[in-house]
């Protein structure tokens, strides 16, 4: 029994006729998102980050060597607006973690690249940060962590081809 459980025997008590499973599903997977957010985000804050910096870094840092991208495959990867991402590249700049450099290819734009901090700092960070994920994941057995990961795949699947057109 969760709180969830609680909730949904409430909704049961006062409305029977609603068939108010699919409202315990999402629902826990909205509260384990929020757990599994401020667990993260601790982890982050000890290195100096937030969750929006060290999504930039991140997608930098795996992009692999020379560990730059345009702004514009920035943006592609991370669902927000170009003014948001402007202004997360701006912070990270004037930090020194990021820096900009002209396009070789196109004089008229820029690519954005990790600094040596920027490397280092993510580099330290994406370790903490998979500890954090794994020490989270620790409750579930191999097997269960499995059968999770296959069922939230296809779930998540219906949904990014839906946005995707398919």
């Amino acid at each position: 029994m969760d709180r969830v459980d609680d909730i949904l025997a409430q909704w049961n008590r006062e409305r029977p006729d609603l068939d108010v499973g699919p409202m315990g599903l999402i629902g826990r997977i909205r509260r384990l998102s929020h757990h599994l957010s401020r667990e993260m985000g601790r982890t982050f804050a000890a290195h100096g980050l937030t969750d929006a910096s060290f999504d930039v870094l991140a997608t930098l840092r795996r992009s692999g060597p020379p560990y730059r991208l345009s702004p514009g495959d920035l943006l592609a990867t991370m669902m927000i607006t170009s003014g948001t991402m402007t202004h997360r590249i701006d912070q990270l700049e004037k930090e020194g973690l990021v820096e900009r450099i002209h396009n070789p290819d196109d004089g008229r734009s820029v690519i954005i690249a990790l600094t040596k901090k920027g490397f280092a700092l993510i580099d330290t960070t994406v370790t903490a940060h998979v500890a954090t994920q794994k020490r989270l994941t620790a409750a579930l057995s191999k097997k269960d962590k499995a059968a999770l990961d296959t069922l939230l795949r296809k779930y998540l699947a219906a949904f990014e081809a839906r946005r995707d057109g398919n």
